[in-house]
């Protein structure tokens, strides 16, 4: 019974060995009636996940009320929206606020760059 449960273990160990680290992601932290948050979703939402942006930090909501506890902030956001690089649950760097979307693309540019780990994906 005890062989059986190291065995076990050891490939329990070996396979997580084995699993790639989590992407890095985009959080949005939003909320309810958030004007700006409404207009980011006009006109960025439906084109990010096609953008090469998008498949470098895949997009996940969250709400400023009800903050996921498995990302490490540097600090609590406070604004909305605010967008947050994570890479293995640990912030990067953040976006406070939208100005429309040509600002956004440029700053967003700008973050992903700063990282190399969150470089483009192989086609």
């Amino acid at each position: 019974m005890r062989r059986a449960r190291v065995t076990v273990v050891a490939c329990a160990i070996t396979l997580t060995a084995l699993l790639p680290a989590r992407a890095a992601e985009l959080i949005m932290v939003e909320q309810v009636g958030c004007h700006w948050c409404e207009r980011w979703d006009a006109e960025v939402s439906a084109i990010y996940p096609k953008t090469t942006e998008g498949r470098r930090a895949p997009l996940r909501r969250v709400d400023l009320h009800d903050l996921p506890e498995d990302i490490f902030f540097t600090s609590p956001p406070v604004f909305t929206p605010t967008f947050v690089l994570v890479e293995d649950a640990q912030e990067l760097g953040r976006m406070e606020g939208y100005n429309g979307d040509e600002f956004f693309w440029f700053l967003l540019g700008r973050l992903l760059d700063a990282h190399e780990i969150a470089a483009v994906p192989a086609e």
